[in-house]
């Protein structure tokens, strides 16, 4: 496959690993004779390394055949995370490196993801573009102090914290990106 031709989201083989196209740059040269080229910036899947990689629009990439199975999460075990087919009810585990900073994520019940496989050995997980999670631990609201419009730590349900609005308390469930891991709004 030319470099040209790949998008985000692809998996493709260098160097003998496997890696997940997640942002592409493409510069165009000022004047004759220049060759387009673009910038790849993969996560190697498992392990979730990340590799900065510039090819010219002619170079090829091997793109790799990977499966996706919609699941649910099921349960933690130990450092591992168990996820169950959506259809048939196959359960498949990855571990903390290949999960990465998606562990911060996953809740019980969360719909949406996606396993990765290659050669039937799931190797990656797809969340979500943006998940629900309960906020357990942030400063109460100041009165008056809306016009303001700071945001204020808040600490979730699954331990990672973000920035929310003022008028966010302790208990109410939020929207937060997956991608960005910014407040989404209330859910």
């Amino acid at each position: 496959m030319k470099a040209s031709e790949i998008k985000k989201g692809n998996v493709v083989e260098h160097d003998g690993k496997v890696w997940q196209i997640r942002g592409i740059e493409r510069s165009s040269p000022q004047g004759r004779g220049g060759n387009v080229t673009f910038r790849f910036t993969m996560y190697s899947v498992p392990g979730a390394q990340k590799l900065d990689l510039s090819l010219r629009a002619d170079d090829d990439l091997k793109e790799t055949e990977l499966t996706r199975r919609a699941v649910g999460f099921s349960y933690k075990d130990g450092e591992a995370f168990v996820f169950m087919d959506s259809e048939d009810y196959t359960q498949y585990t990855l571990d903390a490196a290949a999960i990465g900073d998606a562990a911060g994520y996953l809740v019980d019940g969360i719909e949406d993801c996606y396993v990765q496989l290659i050669d039937g050995v799931p190797v990656a997980l797809q969340l979500p573009q943006n998940v629900v999670l309960e906020v357990v631990d942030t400063a109460p609201e100041l009165k008056g102090a809306t016009a303001t419009k700071r945001p204020k730590p808040a600490r979730l349900s699954t331990g990672i914290e973000i920035l929310v609005p003022e008028y966010i308390s302790t208990g109410e469930k939020v929207y937060v990106s997956t991608t960005t891991g910014e407040f989404g709004g209330r859910a």
